[in-house]
């Protein structure tokens, strides 16, 4: 990236999202209309700059750079029982190349991300439980996130849903959340109508529905225990193909949260069942069985010092597709946030929960309360040598360019400029590429990915 590009979008993004009274403090709109009896009211703004160099993607190119605002409004009303919430979101990108990687991941303008009406049910299904159903279209974090998370930081845009959900929780700290419905899709999905911000609404439709629920039990091995099961179902539309996924995906967790001065763990299993067409080519009615997985496994130690800081080694496994005849074994990270642990989804976003084998070490620290940093190291292999790399089309079929995909290395620094009101986010990401990235034939650019982002948020 060239330093004039980033110091001169730096500045833009400073000067476009500072406050004109940063010193007034956190809820500044609510404060603005009197914090009134009921309501909740808050926002937040969003410049980000972005530049990548050396693409791993085949097919766009291979330098780019991506300028992307979000605006986001949360507007809720309680009475009684009966809440009902309005979110709505409007991201926006300039800058990219007409050959860019850019999609709807990234531009939704004018988008209702949430109008839903909730109902307090006290406790109704026992003493001291507390719940509460949910109808309409909301954003949704489950459990670890790995397979249902709203992608609050990257990319530029959220996952939402259209249906129901049930929440139960009790004395105990236990939890229980049921939900069906319609995943929203992101429009418009031309890339003529990305480039331009174009305003389309999003859709959902029957053709794709998603259900299931989650159970953490409190106290189980000195954390928690979380056991869950999801099923997708999706068909055909007029204007869309698809793979007619028909998916079940059962797991179990256990973890503990870190601590100051203690140990903390986080051990996951998936496994992936159901069935799934071949090909989305219209007519194709070959259907294959799925049979996948996905491990995590990871541990950490958080020191009793002031600055916090924290070691971790982790271990990701997703399986790949082995073109076995009449099967399918390529893990489907469902709608899931992968930020958190896999680096900055969106205009960057090489690694997914998808055919690949990744151990991390981690350093993270909070050096003040203002501070928080981390870096982290991957190397990536694949798990079978023939399927696409993270869920890409970017593949050898004849398996000569082996397994090793590369070595991904991060850096992030978060400081609140003014605390709770506007804040920095900085990150540096390089894949020095292995020899899947540099040698399979469609491999577009050999030269190793670097990334760099910068954002400021305000919120309000």
């Amino acid at each position: 990236m060239k330093l004039a590009l980033w110091g001169a979008a730096g500045a833009a993004i400073l000067a476009a999202a500072a406050p004109a009274h940063a010193g007034e403090g956190a809820g500044l709109l609510q404060q603005a209309l009197g914090d009134p009896d009921g309501w909740t009211i808050r926002g937040s703004a969003r410049a980000r700059i972005e530049g990548i160099e050396g693409q791993y993607r085949p097919k766009v190119d291979g330098h780019d750079r991506f300028l992307s605002f979000r605006t986001k409004l949360f507007v809720e009303h309680r009475e009684g029982p009966v809440r009902v919430a309005v979110e709505m979101m409007d991201s926006r990108g300039y800058l990219e190349r007409s050959n860019s990687s850019v999609s709807a991941s990234d531009v939704n303008t004018l988008e209702p991300i949430q109008a839903l009406i909730g109902i307090d049910l006290g406790s109704t299904l026992g003493e001291g439980s507390k719940s509460a159903l949910s109808l309409g279209r909301f954003a949704q974090n489950i459990g670890s996130e790995r397979l249902i998370g709203t992608n609050e930081a990257f990319p530029n845009t959220e996952n939402s849903i259209t249906g129901a959900a049930f929440d139960w929780s009790n004395a105990a700290h236990d939890k229980l959340r049921l939900f069906w419905g319609m995943p929203t899709t992101r429009l418009p999905g031309d890339s003529i109508g990305v480039h331009h911000n174009r305003v389309e609404w999003d859709r959902q439709r029957l053709n794709v529905q998603f259900f299931g629920g989650s159970f953490t039990k409190a106290g189980v091995l000195g954390g928690t225990m979380e056991v869950y099961g999801y099923g997708l179902i999706e068909r055909d539309s007029p204007n869309v193909a698809t793979r007619d996924r028909r998916l079940f995906t059962p797991g179990l967790r256990f973890f503990r949260a870190p601590r100051k001065g203690g140990w903390d763990y986080d051990f996951e299993g998936i496994y992936q069942g159901g069935k799934i067409r071949a090909t989305a080519a219209a007519g194709d009615m070959r259907d294959l069985d799925v049979s996948a997985w996905f491990a995590h496994a990871g541990i950490g130690h958080s020191f009793a010092l002031d600055w916090a800081p924290r070691l971790s080694l982790s271990l990701d496994h997703a399986s790949g597709d082995r073109g076995k005849p009449g099967s399918f074994g390529r893990f489907d990270g469902l709608y899931g946030s992968r930020r958190a642990e896999l680096g900055p989804t969106g205009f960057y976003g090489a690694l997914a929960r998808s055919n690949v084998t990744m151990p991390e070490v981690r350093f993270e620290a909070v050096p003040s309360k203002r501070i928080d940093t981390f870096v982290a190291y991957r190397p990536v292999w694949l798990d079978t040598v023939k399927d696409g790399f993270s869920g890409l089309d970017l593949r050898d079929p004849t398996g000569a360019s082996g397994r090793f995909a590369g070595h991904q290395l991060e850096g992030r620094l978060r400081y609140w400029l003014v605390p709770k009101l506007l804040r920095l986010d900085t990150g540096l990401v390089w894949l020095a590429k292995g020899r899947v990235l540099r040698n399979a034939p469609n491999v577009r650019d050999r030269d190793d990915t670097r990334y760099g982002y910068m954002d400021v948020t305000f919120a309000f």
